[in-house]
């Protein structure tokens, strides 16, 4: 059987476990979203490490790393890059920005206004951006990993539909266990520092272990029952009378994608409902919107994903 996806989250799981306590599903969620090509949003209530596990994750992956705090007055040149006037060459010249990274963290991503987090869009999508009638190619491993605070309101801006779109899944960080809190209070209680140190000799992973994982999972077979089933997934989200926008063909995409990488992890060569059914709480929920009526009622995305789950028929 091959294993190289298998090996490759170890790899991960193995490092970021000397920094982070119970975050194991939260760590294969990132790499599912990494093998597969795709952006991260964490999502939670301050103080749970979002910000720590995203930096972790970026120091294991190595290549090179940038950080960018949303603020209302961040400018999208401030994450492109700006052209400057070289007076020896006597013409303009591009100097990039942050974006440019093979890591690109954005935390606080909702604080950030509407222009700079469009500044965003054509980078996630087409890992390229364009300005002054160039073109101007990313890493070819380019990734974002953004966080937000859903419980904040003042001085945020909630990201767009387009935006959301183009965030392969989100992940929903939640408070830990009583036991789990008491290993993080024991492990870092006697640190006076501040907030928890990456260690400097974290081991960073081999790029060959992630080119193996992705042509294990693109080997992965999906049925033509399963492609029915996911169709029918998303078909249901746009028909729902709660949900006012569904499931975008992206979306589908995405979850054909990322439950590939799940049954490769499992140790499978082809992919079952119930991969996508454990994919599509990380792929679905942020993509759609919830009509008014809905959101007066209290209803949530999360609980309308697992109601659709719920009630579609399983291909057998």
């Amino acid at each position: 059987m091959n294993d190289d996806i298998v090996k490759f989250e170890q790899a991960i799981q193995r490092e970021l476990a000397r920094v982070m306590v119970g975050s194991e599903t939260a760590v294969r969620a990132l790499v599912v979203a990494l093998i597969a090509r795709g952006h991260v949003l964490i999502q939670g209530p301050p103080g749970l490490g979002k910000t720590l596990l995203a930096k972790t994750f970026a120091r294991v992956l190595g290549g090179d790393f940038e950080r960018i705090q949303g603020t209302a007055d961040l400018m999208p040149s401030d994450i492109i890059g700006v052209h400057v006037y070289d007076e020896a060459k006597r013409g303009f010249e591009f100097r990039r920005g942050p974006l440019f990274a093979d890591v690109l963290l954005v935390d606080e991503i909702n604080r950030a206004g509407p222009k700079t987090q469009s500044a965003l869009l054509e980078a996630m999508e087409e890992r390229q951006v364009s300005t002054e009638r160039e073109v101007w190619p990313l890493p070819a491993d380019f990734l974002v990993v953004a966080t937000q605070n859903p419980h904040e309101f003042e001085g945020t801006y909630p990201l767009p539909e387009s935006q959301l779109d183009r965030f392969m899944l989100r992940l929903d960080l939640h408070y830990p266990d009583a036991s789990v809190e008491r290993q993080i209070l024991s492990r870092y209680g006697a640190d006076l520092g501040g907030a928890p140190q990456i260690p400097a000799d974290l081991a960073v992973v081999e790029p060959a272990l992630l080119t193996a994982a992705r042509a294990r999972a693109v080997a992965v077979h999906v049925s033509e029952a399963l492609l029915g089933y996911v169709l029918e997934l998303a078909q249901a989200t746009r028909e729902h009378p709660r949900i006012s926008l569904g499931l975008s063909t992206r979306g589908a995409l995405a979850l054909v994608r990322t439950a590939r990488v799940v049954a490769g992890l499992r140790g499978s060569e082809h992919v079952s409902p119930d991969d996508v059914k454990d994919v599509a709480r990380w792929v679905m929920p942020h993509r759609l919107s919830l009509s008014p009526q809905a959101s007066v009622e209290g209803d949530t995305d999360t609980a309308l994903v697992e109601s659709i789950l719920g009630r579609v028929p399983v291909p057998r």
